[in-house]
């Protein structure tokens, strides 16, 4: 395509991000990546770029911290693919926020894609985004370069519905942390809203989504949330969720 590209994402677990770098990647130019997870940042963005947004499905919406985080990341006229990731539910009205949002600061959506990952509960599509997810992901960039190449920015009709439905919250279920903690800090340092005290334990359920990304990276297993209700729920979600479902790509 040529144009510089930059993947713009929130990903506490990495699963939004996969999608969007893959996808920014297959567009060709000169690839960027601009990370939101745990703070916001200003940029600006031409028409002679492209950006690809990326962001998890938080009950059907959008998660209202990556909202604030995007709120001084303007573009002018600069096309982009906007794509949500969500854990094999459904995406709801979270595509057609994502579209709303950064056409209002700039941006032309000129695709989308609604992206099946890993569910942060239970075992639900557990390693997706696999190979032939991001195989996917490419093949529709080359599609989206092809169509910016011909001089069509037109948006794509998005599933969705105005007003949204209620969402963007984070979960019920924080974690804990067992004996094996060695107080590196790292979950401190890394948590996206800042919800776990210097003490490497203490978990502030006012601020914290229940995103997991401090049992994901936890580096000897102290943050889980082996506990029977957490459990029960997981396994009960597992099971209405086991049907696999497709990526959806809209141009």
């Amino acid at each position: 395509m040529g144009y510089p590209v930059t993947a713009i994402y929130f990903s506490p677990t990495d699963t939004s991000r996969k999608g969007a770098c893959a996808i920014a990647k297959a567009l060709g130019g000169t690839y960027n990546e601009l990370d939101l997870t745990c703070q916001g940042a200003k940029a600006q963005y031409g028409s002679s770029e492209a950006v690809v947004f990326g962001a998890p499905v938080y009950g059907g919406r959008l998660f209202k911290g990556f909202v604030e985080r995007l709120a001084e990341v303007r573009g002018e006229k600069t096309p982009c693919i906007i794509t949500v990731t969500y854990g094999n539910r459904d995406f709801d009205d979270a595509l057609l926020e994502l579209c709303d949002l950064v056409t209002a600061q700039g941006f032309i959506p000129v695709a989308a894609a609604a992206l099946v990952g890993q569910h942060t509960y239970g075992s639900i599509q557990v390693g997706r985004p696999n190979k032939e997810d991001l195989d996917e992901d490419a093949a529709f960039a080359e599609k989206v370069a092809k169509k910016l190449k011909n001089g069509d920015y037109s948006t794509p009709s998005v599933p969705g519905n105005r007003p949204y439905k209620e969402g963007g919250n984070g979960g019920s279920f924080f974690p804990l942390t067992n004996d094996a903690c060695i107080d590196c800090g790292r979950c401190v340092a890394e948590c996206p809203m800042r919800a776990i005290g210097q003490d490497n334990r203490t978990i502030h359920t006012d601020r914290c989504i229940a995103c997991f990304r401090c049992i994901r990276r936890c580096p000897v297993g102290a943050k889980h949330m082996d506990v029977p209700a957490y459990n029960e729920f997981a396994a009960m979600f597992t099971e209405r969720l086991k049907a696999p479902r497709a990526n959806a790509y809209f141009f």
